[in-house]
C-alpha cells in the first residue's frame, strides 16, 4: 500500500536507505557489545560484565525501533547479518585481549563514529528529503549515543 504522509516516494525511499545503514551500523554495535558482555576479563570483570549488559540491553531496543521507523515510511528492514556488513560502515572486530578498557575503547569509537554519521543526516532528512520526522527521529538517536559514550568514556579518565 502507497504510503501518503507528504514525502515524495522517492525522499521516503532515500530515508529508508539511509536508515537501514544507520539499522545496520547499531546491529553491528549491538553485536560488539554483546560479544564484549560475553568475554570481558579482569578484577573488573562483574561491573564492566553488568556494565556492558546495560549498553547491548539499550542498543536492542535502538535497533528495534530503527527498523520500526523504516517500516513505517513503508520500506522493509534489512534483518540478515549479510545485509548488515554489506550496509555498516562499522569493522568486525578480532580482539585478542579481553580486557574491560580495550572493550570499552573499541566501542567508544563506534559510537562515535556513529555519532558523526548521524549528524550528516539529520538536515539533509529535514531539508533535502522533507522528512521533519526522520531528521527528529535521528536526533532523539543521537543523544542517546552521546550519552552511551559519555559513559564509556567515563571509564577511561
Amino acid at each position: 500500500m502507497e504510503i501518503t504522509i507528504g514525502i515524495k516516494p522517492a525522499h521516503l525511499e532515500a530515508v529508508a536507505h539511509s536508515l537501514s545503514k544507520i539499522l545496520a551500523d547499531e546491529f553491528v554495535l549491538y553485536t560488539k557489545t554483546r560479544k564484549a558482555h560475553w568475554n570481558v576479563e579482569g578484577p573488573d570483570f562483574y561491573n564492566k560484565h553488568k556494565f556492558f549488559e546495560e549498553q547491548y540491553t539499550a542498543l536492542d531496543e535502538i535497533v528495534d525501533e530503527v527498523a520500526e521507523r523504516i517500516r513505517t515510511l513503508g520500506h522493509y528492514a534489512p534483518g540478515s547479518l549479510k545485509e548488515f556488513l554489506q550496509l555498516t560502515h562499522l569493522t568486525e572486530e578480532s580482539r585478542h585481549a579481553n580486557d574491560s578498557l580495550g572493550h570499552i575503547r573499541a566501542l567508544l569509537a563506534d559510537h562515535e563514529s556513529i555519532l558523526i554519521h548521524l549528524r550528516e543526516n539529520i538536515n539533509g532528512y529535514a531539508n533535502a528529503l522533507h522528512d521533519a520526522g526522520s531528521s527528529d527521529y535521528i536526533t532523539g538517536l543521537m543523544e542517546k549515543h552521546e550519552k552511551m559514550a559519555w559513559m564509556l568514556r567515563a571509564h577511561l579518565s
